[in-house]
């Protein structure tokens, strides 16, 4: 009977290093459930038996212990990264839209001058002043123009950020969903 006995215990152990670390609990319950039915349906029902199944039992909730410990800190490390991309897209976030309020502004108050230079003075102080109003504003035109290229960059950005926002939301919800 010992023989028998020393020679599940091997097999024991054999069958419990070559499951993956990963398996559920259920599987690692029914495996552990037909392992210990072995061991008792040797016939033996001697104290050394009861020890040895004792120490089974003991050894597969430590390991069941050890295997959910595990796998709820790995959850909580892919929740962590995802948190702290969450929270650099809104900084950049945030740091967009301020320098899209001051792109406004600045558009605003340089129309503003361009408006004011069409309108502005009399062409009574002759040729020398006309072409300086043209210039001025040629070099407000192309102000103009490269300010609204500049809001059309950072909308776009914006809208990226938007996007990668909403995906981001997306695998935050699919990782709960995973994670219950």
């Amino acid at each position: 009977m010992s023989s028998l006995l020393s020679q599940d215990q091997p097999r024991i152990r054999k069958a419990l290093t070559d499951s993956s670390p990963a398996s559920s609990t259920a599987t690692t319950r029914s495996l552990r459930h037909e392992r210990l039915s072995r061991l008792s349906s040797s016939g033996s029902s001697d104290i050394s038996n009861d020890a040895s199944t004792n120490h089974a039992e003991s050894y597969f909730k430590r390991r069941e212990n050890r295997l959910s410990a595990r796998k709820k800190a790995e959850e909580e490390t892919a929740n962590n990264d995802y948190k702290k991309m969450y929270e650099k897209a809104l900084a950049t976030n945030q740091r967009l839209k301020s320098r899209l309020e001051t792109s406004k502004q600045e558009l605003a108050m340089i129309q503003d001058q361009l408006q004011r230079a069409q309108k502005g003075k009399p062409g009574d102080c002759g040729s020398n002043m006309l072409e300086t109003e043209k210039k001025e504003s040629w070099s407000l035109k192309k102000r103009i123009s490269d300010m609204e290229e500049q809001l059309k960059v950072k909308a776009e950005l914006k809208m990226e950020n938007q996007r990668l926002k909403d995906e981001n939301g997306a695998l935050i919800r699919v990782i709960t969903k995973l994670s219950k």
